[in-house]
């Protein structure tokens, strides 16, 4: 027998044993993610507190400001070079993670991590409206990626352990276990991976430990509850469209200010990412709230609770500041910000709403409050991750309705305008600049993949031997009821099966495209 048969042999019957080994994998991911998130959220924090004080130094006379946009354009520049030097660091991380799962690109995991944790540092330094959480899934799936080269792990345990990797640096960010898992099933994978779930589980409880054991066990948010009543749900219903329509306008706006930067070729990226170093620390120095991730918004929101007109300032400052930011690849992400973008909109809805209709004033922070989860839905499209994430940072169930309300409609209105997520917008753009490392290509090496069966698919009632997978995909298994059943020819695929299918890793990203076609139609 040949020995790529025996391999894929082996890969087989291993499938079927393979639970403990997802455990230890799991903790072995989320010790490393956990590890480097905490790191990252370290070097941020003390990040924004250096820039705080720098700020003020500032504004001690013409000299010392003179001193403080120097050392900005020092690091702009700085920054511009670590993004040339690894092109992957350059903003999020999410959409790179989601292409290389896809087998549409790859990273370097150690460059990736050292891009990411000076380049991030240097930007909230310099006073950059951009959140940690995304970098934080990219460098946790990085960290999953080198445990699993580090160990010499087949491509798809590498693939798993990415994910569950990204999944452990949104819990260890968040500390929000739930919301990773969520993350992993429902915006990395999309589609239902018992591998996935127990070694995420696992992976994100792990991370979320790690976390907790530096920064402590509060909640992100605290705040009052105040039950909205039934008879002024239409409330919410209104509150979802306009979420709705702001996301897609958000993710236009954002995806334009990238092409802005983009298209001025004639400007070095070291003058152009100078530039917004410079912004940031002037911005630092009269607006400093809207710098960084928000979460000096998050405080003025909840203890100072500004008028009407404040809010809408702050809002389309931090708005417009977040697309300069972002737009100029700087490492960083939208995660966070787009939610304080929720809130302030949420704010802005209640102080409107709330005096003509006579209503509770601790409604007030009912409305910010599940608005971050909208907005989370209309941008990211992914309503499930949103609801559960909130829900965490909170410590809250009683909202857990009017959660799912505003995030349900809001993700139905962007999905009718037809707007794409962002991050599958950013993941474009990526791949079409990108040229693909030949590493993931040059193998024979299979990989496994599995296929929840929709209802209304394409391949529901058919044989397996009616079905077009591919010559270099092979159905080696199908997971009914919890009952494993060998394939054959004439084996009837039904609504609900787990498709088990190896996929020839040089073809990789051109076959799971084709199944997820035929399968999900």
């Amino acid at each position: 027998m040949k020995e790529k048969e025996k391999t894929t042999l082996r890969k087989i019957e291993y499938h079927k044993k393979e639970s403990f080994y997802l455990i230890v994998r799991g903790l072995e991911v989320g010790l490393a993610s956990g590890l480097i998130s905490v790191l990252y959220r370290f070097l941020l924090k003390n990040a924004e507190s250096l820039l705080i004080k720098a700020a003020q130094f500032a504004k001690g006379g013409v000299f010392k400001c003179i001193v403080w946009f120097a050392v900005l354009a020092l690091m702009g520049f700085a920054v511009a070079k670590i993004v040339k030097w690894e092109p992957m660091s350059s903003g999020s991380g999410i959409p790179q993670v989601n292409g290389e799962i896809k087998g549409e690109l790859t990273q370097n995991w150690k460059k990736v991590i050292a891009a990411k944790l000076f380049g991030g540092t240097l930007s909230i330094l310099g006073g950059l409206s951009l959140g940690r959480e995304g970098p934080s899934i990219q460098l946790g799936a990085m960290a999953g990626k080198g445990i699993a080269r580090m160990t010499r792990a087949d491509k798809t345990s590498e693939l798993r352990m990415m994910s569950c990797g990204g999944g452990a640096g949104l819990a260890a960010a968040f500390n929000a276990p739930l919301s990773g898992v969520m993350f992993i099933l429902e915006e990395i994978h999309r589609t239902i991976d018992k591998s996935i779930i127990c070694m995420g589980i696992v992976a994100c409880v792990t991370a979320d430990f790690v976390s907790k054991i530096f920064f402590g066990q509060d909640n992100v948010f605290a705040y009052e509850t105040a039950n909205i009543p039934l008879r002024y749900y239409w409330l919410l219903i209104i509150l979802g469209i306009v979420l709705g329509i702001f996301g897609c306008a958000y993710n236009i706006i954002m995806s334009k200010g990238q092409d802005f930067f983009k298209k001025a070729e004639k400007v070095p990226n070291e003058i152009k990412m100078i530039f917004v170093f410079l912004l940031g620390g002037g911005i630092a120095i009269v607006l400093p709230q809207i710098t960084g991730g928000g979460h000096q918004m998050v405080l003025l929101l909840l203890k100072e609770k500004p008028g009407l007109m404040m809010l809408v300032i702050f809002l389309l400052a931090k708005f417009l500041f977040s697309v300069i930011s972002f737009g100029s690849g700087a490492p960083g992400g939208i995660f966070f910000p787009l939610l304080i973008l929720g809130t302030y909109i949420g704010a802005i809805f209640a102080d409107i709403f709330i005096p003509i209709l006579n209503l509770d004033e601790n409604m007030w922070q009912e409305f910010v409050v599940i608005s971050m989860a909208g907005i989370f839905a209309s941008i990211v499209r992914a309503p499930l991750t949103g609801i559960i994430l909130v829900f965490e940072m909170t410590g809250n169930l009683e909202s857990l309705l009017p959660l799912a309300v505003v995030s349900l409609i809001s993700y139905a209105v962007a999905n009718l305008i037809g707007v794409n997520p962002i991050y599958e917008t950013l993941l474009e753009k990526i791949i079409g600049a990108h040229v693909k490392h030949p590493e993931f290509h040059d193998t024979d090496e299979k990989i496994i993949k599995t296929y929840v069966v929709p209802i209304g698919s394409p391949v529901n009632k058919k044989a397996i031997m009616d079905v077009e997978w591919g010559k270099h995909c092979l159905v080696v298994s199908i997971e009914r009821n919890d009952v494993s059943i060998t394939p054959k020819g004439e084996t009837v695929i039904k609504e609900g099966d787990e498709l088990v299918i190896l996929v020839s890793q040089r073809h990789f990203s051109k076959d799971n495209k084709k199944l997820e076609r035929i399968i999900n139609g």
